[in-house]
């Protein structure tokens, strides 16, 4: 049966007992989905594929290339494959649905 449901309490479970500050919790085709929750630095590196986060819970300033933004529980970010990205500052209860999908290099923009 096909896992079509991970609730929030879950993943944080699993994160848990991760050694990592992210958990890989659901793959299909070329989606992969992880929580993920830096503490203290974001230390992420460019991604060889395009990426969506949608932040779970807390807030902070999130960094893409040469803009910088604040974001907050529920919102959406998008980053293209390749670019330099990091959350800059965020919130102890940070933690963060990514989404990575697509080919190596990413989609090409339509």
């Amino acid at each position: 049966m096909l896992d079509f449901h991970i609730s929030l309490a879950k993943a944080k479970e699993a994160l848990k007992v991760s050694d990592s500050p992210f958990k890989e919790l659901f793959g299909h085709g070329t989606l992969s989905v992880e929580l993920y929750k830096p503490e203290k630095l974001d230390l992420q590196t460019p991604h060889d594929r395009d990426e969506v986060y949608i932040i779970a819970e807390g807030n902070g300033r999130f960094h893409l290339e040469n803009e910088s933004i604040y974001f907050g529980k529920g919102d959406f970010l998008f980053v293209p494959a390749g670019k330099v990205h990091k959350f800059e500052t965020f919130s102890a209860d940070f933690s963060t649905w990514v989404l990575f999908y697509g080919p190596k290099g990413g989609e090409i923009k339509k």
